[in-house]
């Protein structure tokens, strides 16, 4: 198997297969670049799509990867107000 995403008909989930590759190969600390260039593409399919793509490189045994979408997801999901922010306090 190849780290190569499903294929698709969608000209908008091709632009989300291209930026996530894009932020895989951007040197550290340049995500926040690369996705202010792309913030049309930023919604919660985008989000949808990297969880996919990040739980594709799991199972090719590629954790770094895989974690680093995770992550950035994460804080995607957060500023679209997705992903709820849990409370320390008791």
């Amino acid at each position: 198997m190849t780290n190569n995403p499903p294929m698709t008909s969608n000209p908008r989930q091709e632009e989300y297969y291209k930026l996530i590759d894009r932020l895989l190969r951007c040197p550290n600390g340049k995500e926040p670049e690369v996705l202010d260039a792309s913030a049309d593409l930023i919604d919660e399919k985008f989000i949808r799509t990297i969880i996919q793509v990040a739980t594709i490189m799991a199972h090719e045994n590629n954790q770094e990867g895989s974690k680093f979408l995770i992550h950035i997801a994460r804080q995607l999901a957060k500023q679209l107000g997705l992903y709820p922010e849990l409370s320390t306090e008791t």
